[in-house]
C-alpha cells in the first residue's frame, strides 16, 4: 500500500537519462547472519544469510517489488517471480544473463540492458557509425551462436560497448531495443547504480543488520519495516514539499518520536540563533 502511495508522487522526477518511459533496476543485497542463531538461513558451511531481491522504480529510487530469500537463491531466479511491463525498461547486472528468461522481455514487449560475459560466443551482423568523443566504442546487432543460447533467444540483439574515463573501463552492453542512441544505453545502465545506494541506505540507517528475533518471520518483518520506513519518509518529503534529504529527515524523526508536534513543524529548519539559549554567560573557548 505504501508503494502505491509513493509511486505516483514521483512519477515525474528526473532519471538523469533522457527516457520516457519507466526504468527499473533489478538486483539484490546478501544480509549475512549467524549460522548458530539462524540455522534455517544456511548459506555455507559456516555462514547463514539471507538475500533481499529489489526491483527499484528509478523515479524516486522507490521498490516496487521486493522478494526475500535464503541466501542459496541464485539472483537469476527472481525474473520469474514477476511480469515484466511492457514499454518499460530493466537495467541488471550479469548476474540475471538468463536467454531463456529475457526472451520473456521481448515477448512482453519490454526492454532489458543487461551488461555482457566474456564466454558468450556471438556473431556480429551489423556495425552503426559512433562518435568516440562520448565514450562509445562500438554499436552492433548479433546474434546468438550456441546452440542453447539461440534456441533460447531466436531474435538478434544489440551489443553496445562503452568506455567509461572515470574508472578506466570498457563495458559491453547486450540490448533488445535498436532505437534509443547507443549513449543513452550506457546511461541506462550507469542509474543501475541507485540500486547499489538504495541497499547501502537501509543497511546503514534502518538497522537490519541486527536483528530483535531469530525466525524466519522475524527476520522478513524487519526487513520490510525497514522498507516501510524508507517509503514513508520518501511519501513525507514529496507531500511536504522538503529540501532535506531522506537521511535528514529520518533523523530529525528519530529523536521527535514521543514528541506531540505537528510533523511538519518538527521538519521545518529552525533557525539557529533563536534556538541558542542567551550567550551572555556562556565561556568563550576562542577570543573573537
Amino acid at each position: 500500500m505504501l508503494i502505491g502511495i509513493a509511486r505516483p508522487l514521483y512519477a515525474h522526477d528526473s532519471i538523469g537519462v533522457d527516457l520516457d518511459q519507466s526504468l527499473y533496476a533489478l538486483d539484490s543485497t546478501t544480509i549475512d547472519l549467524c549460522l548458530s542463531l539462524f540455522p534455517w538461513a544456511r548459506f555455507r558451511k559456516h555462514k547463514a544469510a539471507v538475500k533481499m531481491h529489489t526491483l527499484l522504480d528509478l523515479h524516486g529510487n522507490i521498490p516496487t517489488f521486493i522478494h526475500i530469500t535464503d541466501g542459496t537463491v541464485h539472483d537469476v531466479n527472481i525474473l520469474d517471480e514477476f511480469l515484466p511491463e511492457a514499454g518499460a525498461f530493466y537495467v541488471m547486472d550479469r548476474g540475471y544473463i538468463d536467454f531463456e528468461r529475457l526472451y520473456v522481455f521481448t515477448l512482453c514487449l519490454a526492454f532489458f540492458v543487461v551488461r555482457t560475459k566474456e564466454n558468450i560466443l556471438l556473431q556480429r551482423r551489423y556495425s552503426l557509425p559512433v562518435d568516440k568523443s562520448t565514450g562509445v566504442r562500438s554499436d552492433q546487432t548479433v546474434i546468438l551462436t550456441a546452440i542453447d543460447s539461440a534456441e533460447a533467444y531466436p531474435d538478434a540483439l544489440r551489443r553496445v560497448s562503452y568506455y567509461d574515463a572515470d574508472t578506466d573501463n570498457r563495458l559491453k552492453f547486450l540490448t533488445n531495443n535498436f532505437v534509443l542512441p547507443a549513449l543513452t544505453i550506457a546511461q541506462i545502465y550507469k542509474s543501475r547504480w541507485q540500486v547499489e545506494l538504495f541497499f547501502k541506505w537501509i543497511k546503514q540507517h534502518l538497522r537490519i543488520k541486527a536483528f530483535f528475533g531469530t525466525s524466519e518471520n522475524a527476520v522478513k518483518t524487519q526487513i520490510w519495516i525497514a522498507v516501510s520506513v524508507y517509503v514513508l519518509v520518501a511519501i513525507i518529503r514529496k507531500r511536504l514539499r522538503l529540501d532535506a534529504s531522506l537521511y535528514q529527515i529520518l533523523q530529525i524523526l528519530s529523536i521527535t518520536l514521543f514528541e506531540k508536534v505537528p510533523i511538519l513543524q518538527a521538519l521545518q529548519a529552525s533557525d539557529s540563533q533563536s534556538d541558542l539559549l542567551n550567550p551572555g554567560n556562556q565561556l568563550n573557548l576562542f577570543d573573537s
